[in-house]
C-alpha cells in the first residue's frame, strides 16, 4: 500500500546547540555523564558547519536547531556578540540556500553560567533576562526563520533539574520545579508576543515531551497517574498560548511501582518481553494516542518537533522511520491536523547525562574523530521527507520508500 503525505507537510530533522557543539560557559559544562563522559567537546559541529550544512539538506527540507544562548550573550542585557551572530548568520544562510526551511527553539535545556549564579527559572525576576535574549535573536535572525519554539519539553527540563536532579541545577524540590515552570511560561507568553508583533505570519508554540504512563501493578498506579498529570496537563497547561501544540514523543513507560525503562531496569524491559531500544520501550501507537489526547485536548495544530529511537544498531531505526509515518498518515486520514515531523536526531550527539554513547542519529557521529558516517536509515529518512510517500508491503515486515 502506497501512502502520500501532503504537499505542504514539513518533514525535518533536529539538533540541540548543546549536544552538537564544543561547551561555551553554560551549567552543563563539565558534567560527567552515566556512561563517563564529560560535558565538554561534543561533536565539533562548530568546525564542521559547512559538511553538516550538506548533510542537513539532504535528510529533508526543513531542520529544527537552536543557538548557545552562552555564547551568543555573555553577560545580562548584553549585545550578541558579534563573531558569533556571523557564525550562526553564516550556517543558516547555508542551509536556506539550500533549500531548508528552520525551526528556531530558543531555550534548549542549557542556560548560560551567569544566568545560572543568578537562579536561573527559580526566580521570577531573571524572566526579563531571558527575554532580552530572545528579542535580540527575533531581531537578528527572524527573517530567516519559519517556525518558533520558545522551550524546550520544559516539562523533562523542570522534572530533571528539580525533581529527580539529573539535571542541572541537580536539585530534588518539587516547589521549586513548579515555580521553573511558572516563570518559563511566563517568559514563553512575553515571548510569544514579541515574535507575532515582528514575524506576525510565523507560528510560535513550544516541544511538550508526550509520555504514555502506565502501571504494571496496582503498586504503579499511582506513580504512573502523579506523572501524567505532572507531565501531560499541568506543565502544558502553563504554555496554552501558542499557534500550534508541538509534541515529542519517545515511549511508554510503565511502573511498577518505579518507572520501567531499559536504562534503568533492563532486565525488568526483557522479561515484560515487550520491543525497545536502547533507551525505553518501543511503542510507535502511543504517537497516536498522545496526538489524540492534545488533538482532543486543544484543537490546535499539531507537530511532531521530536520523534526518534536510540539503537546503535540502526536496525530498529530503520522501521521505527516507517511504524511512526504510518501511524502519522492515518492521523491526518482520520482529520487531525499534524503540519509537520521532525526526526531526532539529524546525527549522533552527547545525550545529556547519559552521554555520548547512547545513538539517536541518522548519519553516526565517531565518539574520536567526530566524523559523521552515514547509517542506512538516512536513506530511509531522506526518502520520505523530500518525496513525501512510502510504501509498506503487503505482509509490512519489509518496507521501502518510493523514490
Amino acid at each position: 500500500m502506497v501512502y502520500v503525505f501532503p504537499n505542504d507537510f514539513a518533514f525535518g530533522t533536529s539538533t540541540a546547540a548543546a549536544q552538537i557543539e564544543t561547551a561555551f560557559e553554560h551549567d552543563w559544562q563539565g558534567v560527567k555523564s552515566l556512561d563517563g563522559y564529560i560535558f565538554d567537546r561534543t561533536t565539533d559541529h562548530e568546525l564542521r558547519v559547512r559538511e553538516d550544512a550538506g548533510i542537513i539538506a539532504s535528510l529533508a527540507p526543513h531542520y529544527r536547531m537552536g543557538f548557545l544562548w552562552s555564547k551568543l550573550q555573555r553577560k545580562p542585557f548584553d549585545k550578541l556578540d558579534e563573531e558569533t551572530v556571523a557564525h550562526y548568520m553564516q550556517f543558516i544562510l547555508d542551509l536556506r540556500s539550500r533549500g531548508v526551511e528552520i525551526m528556531m527553539v530558543l531555550h534548549h535545556f542549557t542556560n548560560p553560567t551567569w544566568f545560572a549564579e543568578m537562579g536561573s527559572w527559580e526566580k521570577e525576576e531573571n524572566i526579563p533576562v531571558f527575554v532580552d535574549y530572545c528579542t535580540k535573536v527575533i531581531d537578528e535572525f527572524g527573517e530567516h526563520v519559519t517556525f518558533w519554539n520558545t522551550f524546550n519539553e520544559p516539562n523533562v527540563y523542570a522534572s530533571y533539574g528539580w525533581i529527580t536532579g539529573f539535571f542541572p541545577p541537580f536539585k530534588n524540590n518539587p516547589y521549586l520545579a513548579g515555580k521553573a515552570v511558572k516563570n518559563m511560561g511566563k517568559a514563553h507568553n512575553q515571548v510569544y508576543d514579541i515574535i507575532k508583533s515582528k514575524f506576525p505570519p510565523h507560528p510560535v508554540g513550544i516541544s511538550h515531551n508526550a509520555v504514555v504512563f502506565d502501571s504494571e501493578n496496582v503498586l504503579g498506579w499511582f506513580p504512573a497517574n502523579l506523572s501524567d498529570w505532572w507531565f501531560m496537563e499541568y506543565v502544558p497547561s502553563h504554555f496554552e498560548k501558542s499557534d500550534f501544540f508541538g509534541m515529542s514523543y519517545y515511549a511508554r513507560v510503565t511502573h511498577d511501582p518505579m518507572p520501567i525503562t531499559y536504562i534503568q531496569t533492563p532486565e525488568k524491559i526483557k522479561k515484560l518481553g515487550v520491543p525497545h531500544d536502547d533507551m525505553w520501550e518501543y511503542h510507535p501507537e502511543g504517537l497516536r494516542t498522545c496526538i489524540d489526547r492534545y488533538w482532543k485536548k486543544y484543537k490546535k495544530p499539531i507537530i511532531i518537533t521530536e520523534n526518534g529511537v536510540c539503537d546503535a544498531s540502526d536496525d530498529l531505526r530503520q522501521r521505527a522511520i516507517l511504524d511512526y509515518a504510518k501511524v502519522l498518515h492515518e492521523a491526518l486520514k482520520d482529520g487531525i491536523d499534524i503540519r509537520g515531523y521532525y526526526w531526532w536526531s539529524t546525527w549522533d550527539n552527547f545525550e545529556w547525562h547519559l552521554g555520548p554513547t547512547k545513538r539517536f542519529g541518522l548519519y553516526a557521529c565517531d565518539l574520536e574523530t567526530k566524523d559523521r558516517t552515514k547509517r542506512k536509515s538516512a536513506d530511509t529518512f531522506s526518502r520520505l521527507a523530500h518525496y513525501k510517500s512510502f510504501e509498506l508491503k503487503l505482509d509490512e515486515r519489509e518496507s521501502e520508500i518510493l523514490a
